[in-house]
């Protein structure tokens, strides 16, 4: 007789330590649990990843580039300015020293990326940059 295959962990319910593996076997059928905790990752794993693909079809996301990485990091900048409302929250709110973080943040991006990007690229970023910084002197002006 051959050793039977390790599938993982197994997981065992010591509430039931009583029963017998039978009534063990039965209540757990009934109760509808996995009898090992990569079943029960593998089953939630497969129901999120068909959720996942249920809402991609509802709401594509846009192209991951350059562009779109820096335009990400500036809209979270003129959230905390409270320049235009959180996306989770709904609500205007300031805290300019996220803000200024943000801003110190592109600024290192943009010279490290200094001579490396497309004519667009340097464009984007730079006007980006400079309306975020205007936009946070007003605010402490």
């Amino acid at each position: 007789m051959s050793e039977p295959e390790d599938k993982g962990y197994t997981v065992n319910d010591r509430r039931f330590l009583h029963l017998s593996e039978e009534e063990k076997t039965k209540l757990r059928k009934e109760q509808g649990t996995k009898d090992t905790a990569a079943e029960a990752f593998q089953e939630a794993s497969q129901k999120a990843a068909t959720e996942a693909a249920q809402t991609s079809h509802e709401v594509p996301l846009p192209e991951v580039n350059f562009s779109s990485f820096i335009f990400s990091l500036s809209s979270s900048a003129f959230v905390s300015l409270g320049a235009i409302p959180d996306p989770n929250t709904g609500k205007m709110e300031k805290n300019l020293a996220m803000v200024k973080q943000t801003i110190d943040l592109l600024a290192i991006l943009r010279d490290k990326t200094r001579n490396n990007l497309t004519p667009e690229e340097e464009n984007l970023f730079d006007h980006l940059l400079y309306d975020l910084r205007m936009s946070y002197v007003r605010e402490i002006g």
